[in-house]
């Protein structure tokens, strides 16, 4: 497995939980296994590993639970993002690729724990495609832009932002 230099962030949804790496591998996969599907809520696990000496938490420690003897599964305490696989005993952390703020930089390139593959899988790709959220919902999705609370994809210095007056903008870095 290559490693090269990359300078990557993410977080949970809600901002409470960042973290940045220097270094990545060249392993991004989608696992499909019986523990990650329930670790994430999804048929797979989308992943990708940074070194573990390349990561840096920048805001907050995520909550972790022990999946098997050496496996913990991180996630975001207060919104219940999934973040992380961890081989407690390994070199590396594999990332939620989801929760990378540029997830498009690590399409997958294998498929594993096809022991657990969902059968209808493999027939994604032919179904109808749906389209834009915002297409033929505007209102909806107006009033969720206007209430959004997830944190951006990119490092702010904190969050949330505070709160702002007639004739004021927000601004993040």
């Amino acid at each position: 497995m290559d490693r090269y230099a990359m300078e990557v962030s993410g977080g949970c949804q809600c901002g409470a939980v960042r973290y940045h790496a220097t270094e990545m591998f060249d392993n991004a996969h989608i696992c499909h296994c019986r523990m990650c599907q329930k670790a994430v809520g999804n048929i797979f696990a989308a992943l990708v590993a940074a070194p573990r000496e390349a990561i840096t938490w920048t805001r907050g420690t995520p909550a972790r639970f022990r999946s098997s003897e050496h496996v913990d599964r991180g996630y975001c305490r207060d919104c219940g993002t999934p973040l992380f696989y961890d081989n407690t005993e390994g070199n590396r952390v594999n990332f939620t690729i989801g929760s990378l703020d540029h997830p498009e930089l690590f399409p997958p390139h294998a498929n594993t724990g096809q022991e657990g593959q969902v059968p209808w899988f493999t027939t994604l790709t032919s179904i109808e495609d749906g389209g834009e959220t915002e297409t033929g919902q505007e209102e909806w999705a107006s009033a969720i832009k206007s209430t959004n609370h997830q944190h951006p994809d990119h490092d702010t210095d904190r969050w949330p932002e505070p709160a702002v007056g007639l004739g004021q903008s927000k601004k993040t870095k």
